[in-house]
């Protein structure tokens, strides 16, 4: 079973993407933007193996308007070495990769150029992945479409502009229950009358229903017989809603007793978490489901958890350090449920500062004098209410990495 999550990585230095837009899409800057995206991949990978995270969704925005004709550029080909550098690992690892066009990438639109452009963008993550040298499994998701009136009308039209595919595409493509149109059923039947695997999503589900009397054991198990071999290990969609927001909206975590349960109750798949703190869930599932259940990986991550925890709420920090003390068994699910319910609450002026000022102690016997100066004079701004503590934080993140602090820099405190 692989655990994965969705395009961005919080919490990681240095692992931000760069765009642009159509006024500044110059060949130049395409080539900077494209560069550097690449590198960031790579550095993400390197995090996710260093973490254990063995699946991942590449973001389509990776390659600036790179389904569109202002983007002519062969970038397969000049950047065609750090592909091939990105894709060893993937292969080394056994790491599993996808990609996932947005809303606007429309198969079964009755508009004959939204079609084109369908089409073309998924040519475009095709050759993305072919360009890492990924095989079959490496899936490019899709949703079935609009209804425009008509349901069976545009389920026929999927199926015919199906066909205008490369087979490329057509090896990667597969599809996906949503929230709005077309429940697992819908997606069943086009799956099966198309041969195209489908991917289940539990939340799509429970928010527009096929059978209420079903649970999710019954449609995975059910989905999992559009997956041939070398579609590789079947894939769903796993997400927890969000409380008091919109329906459908997904939870800014996952709450492991709830995954728990769910997981218990399902076969052996690879899941992809949609969830807003993205990378981190990922490693508390990890470390949920870890055979080992060393009380180490909880240490590990208390220390890129600690300062976040201690701004937020210093009675769960201190509770947290008395449960790790222990020694005894592996707390995963209470350790993240007191990590969870503090940082519900909302910090004070005072415990901001107390975060801060254990932070700055890193700094404080090898910082110049202007540096003690400044910190002060943030300090200072930041109780008359004239600075935030965002600027704080952007400043100690700023002097980690000067005094390569890695310690810090691997703390999750610099970015929420």
């Amino acid at each position: 079973m692989k655990i994965g999550y969705a395009c961005l990585t919080l919490g990681v230095y240095n692992t931000n993407f760069r765009t642009c837009t159509l006024k500044t899409a110059t060949k130049e800057n395409l080539l900077n933007i494209t560069e550097h995206n690449l590198e960031t991949l790579d550095r993400i990978i390197d995090y996710n193996i260093k973490m254990g995270i063995t699946l991942f969704r590449i973001s389509s925005d990776i390659i600036p308007f790179g389904s569109s004709p202002v983007n002519s550029l062969p970038w397969d080909e000049i950047f065609k070495e750090k592909f091939r550098l990105i894709g060893e690992k993937l292969k080394l690892e056994n790491i599993r990769v996808s990609m996932h066009p947005g809303q606007y990438t429309v198969l079964n639109s009755p508009n004959e150029d939204v079609v084109k452009r369908a089409v073309e963008d998924l040519n475009y993550h095709n050759r993305f992945l072919n360009a890492l040298g990924t095989g079959k499994s490496s899936k490019i998701i899709l949703h079935i479409g609009g209804v425009y009136g008509d349901k069976k009308a545009a389920i026929v039209r999927f199926g015919k502009n199906y066909q205008l595919l490369s087979q490329g595409v057509k090896n990667r493509l597969v599809i996906e229950n949503d929230d709005k149109s077309y429940n697992i059923g819908d997606v069943l039947q086009i799956g099966t009358a198309n041969r195209i695997p489908v991917v289940y999503d539990n939340l799509h589900n429970e928010l527009l229903p096929f059978d209420r009397s079903k649970d999710d054991h019954y449609f995975i198990s059910l989905v999992n017989n559009t997956w041939k071999a070398d579609d590789g290990v079947q894939k769903i969609h796993y997400s927890q809603g969000a409380h008091l927001k919109r329906a459908g909206s997904h939870s800014k975590t996952i709450n492991l007793e709830v995954f728990n349960e769910f997981l218990n109750a399902i076969p052996d798949v690879d899941i992809m978490l949609e969830v807003k703190d993205k990378n981190l869930s990922a490693v508390k599932v990890n470390n949920l489901i870890d055979g080992n259940k060393k009380i180490s990986n909880l240490e590990k991550e208390w220390a890129r958890y600690k300062y976040n925890i201690l701004e937020h709420d210093p009675n769960r920090y201190q509770e947290i350090r008395s449960l790790l003390k222990g020694k005894e068994g592996y707390p995963v699910i209470e350790f993240y449920a007191l990590i969870d319910q503090a940082l519900t609450i909302e910090p004070s002026q005072g415990t901001q500062i107390n975060a801060a000022s254990h932070v700055w102690g890193y700094f404080k016997d090898e910082a110049t004098e202007n540096e003690k100066k400044k910190y002060a004079s943030y300090i200072g701004s930041f109780k008359k209410g004239t600075y935030s503590i965002k600027a704080i934080k952007s400043l100690l993140l700023k002097m980690a990495a000067k005094y390569e602090n890695t310690y810090l820099l691997n703390s999750y405190y610099f970015h929420f």
